[in-house]
């Protein structure tokens, strides 16, 4: 995700508390703990998954594709300006889930 592990065990710590998410150790892997979404999380999602639908709507609604398309590449090379910029290691790839 383009995160540091600190960051994201804090991430992950809030949601938990919240009632968002579980987390338990691997069964294949004692190094590793495994996240998934309790019930309160899955609505959360798909509140938050409306609530993108409807901002993008808002904002690109009368956009042809092809212009929509064009935003997207320019949206994606100024994250990737910013984060060669503010000293990320990985500027995020273009089409990668978060770009």
């Amino acid at each position: 995700m383009g995160a540091e592990a600190a960051i994201m065990t804090r991430i992950i710590q809030r949601l938990e508390k919240a009632g968002f998410v579980r987390r338990f150790p691997s069964a294949s892997d004692k190094r590793c703990v495994l996240v998934e979404p309790i019930a309160a999380g899955q609505a959360l999602r798909r509140q938050v998954e409306d609530l993108w639908f409807r901002l993008e709507e808002y904002a690109a609604g009368d956009l042809t594709e092809a212009e929509r398309a064009e935003a997207l590449v320019v949206f994606e090379r100024l994250e990737t300006n910013l984060a060669a910029r503010t000293g990320d290691a990985e500027p995020p790839r273009p089409g990668a889930p978060g770009a």
